[in-house]
């Protein structure tokens, strides 16, 4: 008699022949395919997309590399989008029926959906996100969380009422090395740390041409792209990427870069909320270019006990400590930074006699050691199956990180240092620095009720 197959026999058995291989990370999106084929209807984890252009379809790749996980539908409000992730599905070797919608809530109507990869842009996915939740799907929402501070604790309450599992984005949280040097600054060998800078220098970032509104692109829904932001012509800077750039959409580097990177910091240094918060900056690089937001921001957090830096500039590659984009963790004993590629501790010293001693141990470039989307998209599936508990980065810990940073950009519109009261969860006595944590919809879109 044959032993039944399930879902998570085969994962759990599946998962031991990889690890004892020590090969986790080169299982690719076809290879899962082949596994998946000998896996029961039943035991299958189906998934839909809402905003397959970007990071949606980055994550959805990542998903399809679990055993056991497919795509059953996808939405997106342009047609050439639909049309070539159906096509670039089926390169994959994903040959199941996929439906494709231009209206996402037709996709959360499809029964067959048990989650959803949310990778519109910023300003819909507290809509999207929501409606997510009441249909009962689980979700994993692309970062910045929203487009406001209001949007965000709609979002952590919406996910509470219905019992939604539902992972933020934020996926360095799965690094390696982001664990690794969290271990080393909680075993104290830094010191009193003081001083946490988190940076991203763009190099790659070039100025964006002005250019003229336009029609829409043939088979794009654009009323739909807008949604509840402004009504406006189209233009094709505002459009897809570049949309990040735009105070409509997006907070640009500062939710973009700066929620990655502020999320590990206030994850080590066991904070939530500053006491207060400055910036300064603007568009220094490229003051003639078609964008909106700061392409060079300096922002400072105050905390308990410490200070957080906060800096990003476009077209510039040189960042802190020669990396374009960092953590540093600035202690009496030593430096901790940590980036994408690894983490390193560099010491101060103590001085007597011609000699110096060395305040903690110097540590080399210790590079990553696992492919952290693909484990925070495992993270996700096990959780959902019940063979994990706790998921790296849910949505009350995403709100977090989101909120700080768009608190930055408050305090940069504002131009005045700001004050914030946790207990009111409001600002101090500025009234415009409170009307910036208010989300406003347009066009007939509603800010959702939960």
């Amino acid at each position: 008699m044959k032993t039944k197959n399930t879902r998570r026999t085969f994962i759990k058995n599946s998962s031991l022949a990889v690890a004892g291989l020590g090969m986790s990370n080169l299982i690719t999106a076809q290879s899962a395919n082949e596994l998946f084929k000998n896996i029961a209807p039943s035991d299958r984890l189906n998934f839909g997309v809402i905003g397959c252009n970007g990071m949606g379809w980055a994550d959805l790749t990542a998903h399809l590399k679990i055993p056991g996980v497919q795509c059953v539908a996808m939405a997106d409000v342009d047609q050439s989008v639909l049309d070539r992730r159906a096509s670039d599905l089926k390169k994959l070797g994903h040959n199941n029926k996929v439906s494709l919608y231009k209206d996402y809530r037709k996709l959360l109507e499809n029964k067959d959906v048990d989650a959803v990869i949310i990778g519109t842009p910023d300003h819909w996915h507290c809509l999207n996100f929501v409606d997510a939740c009441q249909a009962g799907k689980h979700v994993y929402v692309e970062k910045p969380l929203a487009n406001s501070i209001e949007e965000c604790n709609l979002m952590v309450k919406a996910a509470q009422k219905h019992n939604t599992i539902a992972q933020v984005g934020q996926w360095q949280r799965s690094g390696s090395q982001y664990r690794k040097a969290a271990e080393y600054i909680d075993s104290g060998a830094l010191g009193n740390i003081r001083l946490v800078k988190c940076w991203a220098y763009q190099g790659w970032m070039k100025p964006i041409p002005v250019v003229a509104d336009s029609q829409p692109p043939q088979g794009v829904d654009y009323n739909m792209w807008l949604g509840p932001a402004p009504k406006r012509n189209f233009n094709q800077n505002r459009f897809h990427f570049n949309f990040r750039w735009f105070w409509d959409y997006a907070g640009g580097l500062m939710t973009d870069w700066g929620v990655h990177e502020i999320d590990i910091a206030l994850k080590i240094m066991k904070v939530s909320a500053p006491k207060s918060i400055m910036a300064s900056g603007g568009k220094l690089a490229y003051p003639n270019d078609a964008s909106e937001t700061p392409d060079t921001l300096q922002t400072v957090f105050e905390y308990e006990n410490f200070n957080l830096l906060w800096e990003h500039a476009t077209g510039i590659n040189q960042g802190n400590y020669g990396r374009t984009e960092g953590i540093a963790f600035i202690g009496n004993n030593g430096t901790l930074v940590v980036d994408r590629q690894g983490w390193e501790v560099m010491p101060e010293y103590n001085y007597k006699d011609g000699k110096r001693d060395p305040k903690t141990s110097q540590i080399e470039l210790t590079k990553k050691s696992n492919e952290a989307l693909d484990d925070h998209a495992q993270n996700f599936v096990d959780v959902i199956k019940g063979n994990s508990k706790e998921l790296h980065c849910s949505v009350d810990k995403g709100a977090i990180s989101a909120i700080n940073a768009h608190m930055g950009n408050i305090a940069y519109k504002t131009g005045e240092k700001i004050y914030w009261d946790k207990e009111k969860n409001q600002f101090k006595n500025n009234d415009a620095a409170n009307e910036l944590v208010k989300a406003h919809y347009h066009n007939g879109w509603e800010l959702p009720k939960v």
